[in-house]
């Protein structure tokens, strides 16, 4: 005889995490129909660009707060030297007087009036005070050249302090724009790596070829230079096409902006200082008018520099990741201001 048991129903438990599940995977598939698809090859070069064109900023900050450490440390060992040259001035003033008040004791222990009254020798004794007259004018001489150096070092030590105290903010500041470079060009490195390595090598060689088109189908027409100056500084640039962009680097093989900038010049001749926010101080302001061959010009709230070449053309090392190359001035970004060393 057939059994016509009831089938056993799904306990509450069982439904329940049926149903979470269920609705768990319809979660899943809504987030994934509605996630942001991958970014292109170009989205991310663009990113990365971006990225790139900041940690150079970051090195430039770097640069300056580099700069402005080894100043300081310069200043410091300089009034180091000097405390150290007045310590020793000091102490030999110190030990002329104690000879000073060594002999004035030795011949005047005695009040004047009652050694003039026990004097066998009158004269000789007139003329042992006239010398103890002239011992307390040196004594008192030398006492107010002990005060004068003692104040002197005084100040010198406060100013040493100060610049241990600033050198300290500095040291500061130099890793805080070290940090913020590093994780500018980290964040690129990581956009780079979500490309296959087809994508990440395509990229690689389109910088690659900008920079060698650049040295060879660029033109620069043919404006005269202001001066001879530079024209030597700019046609040294010249021979470093091709060159990597390296953050703090200054030649000769690779550079950041400023590094290539500061060497051009020294191949020159002439020394300028190592960042975009000093040498901007240095020789003459121009106008973008006026721009000729070997003038400076800088981008980007001063962020960045390059050589005026010529017709509208930079050379300058752009970014990480790319080479030192010539570029237009419209496609580098807003133009800060110009120098003619």
């Amino acid at each position: 005889m057939a059994s016509h048991r009831r089938p056993k129903q799904p306990s509450r438990t069982r439904v329940t995490v049926l149903t979470a599940t269920a609705a768990a995977a319809v979660a899943l598939s809504a987030q994934a129909a509605h996630a942001d698809p991958k970014p292109t090859k170009s989205e991310v070069k663009a990113k990365v660009d971006r990225l790139y064109h900041e940690a150079g900023a970051a090195t430039e900050q770097y640069n300056g707060a580099k700069e402005k450490q080894e100043k300081l440390e310069k200043q410091i060992s300089a009034l180091q030297d000097k405390v150290a040259r007045g310590q020793q001035e000091l102490n030999s003033l110190r030990s002329g007087l104690g000879s000073l008040a060594a002999a004035q004791y030795r011949s005047g222990g005695i009040d004047p009036s009652v050694q003039l009254f026990l004097s066998s020798d009158p004269d000789s004794f007139l003329d042992q005070a006239s010398a103890l007259d002239q011992l307390t004018a040196k004594q008192t001489e030398a006492l107010s050249k002990v005060q004068e150096k003692q104040r002197a070092l005084a100040q010198q030590r406060k100013e040493a302090q100060d610049k241990l105290s600033d050198l300290s903010d500095v040291r500061k500041t130099l890793g805080e724009k070290k940090k913020k470079q590093q994780a500018k060009l980290a964040e690129a490195r990581q956009l780079l790596n979500s490309l296959t390595a087809a994508e990440r090598e395509k990229i690689r060689e389109d910088e690659a070829r900008a920079s060698r088109d650049a040295g060879t189908r660029v033109e620069l027409g043919n404006e005269a230079p202001a001066s001879g100056l530079g024209a030597a500084a700019l046609n040294a640039a010249a021979t470093r096409l091709g060159m990597p962009y390296v953050s703090t680097a200054t030649g000769p093989n690779s550079f950041d902006c400023s590094g290539l900038t500061m060497w051009a010049y020294a191949q020159a001749g002439a020394n300028i200082t190592r960042t975009t926010y000093t040498q901007i101080n240095q020789g003459t302001r121009i106008g973008v008018s006026q721009l000729k061959p070997g003038d400076l010009v800088f981008f980007n709230g001063n962020e960045h520099v390059g050589l005026y070449a010529g017709n509208g053309q930079v050379l300058h090392a752009p970014y990480p990741g790319a080479y030192v190359r010539y570029e237009s001035m419209s496609t580098i970004g807003s133009i800060y201001g110009a120098v003619r060393i």
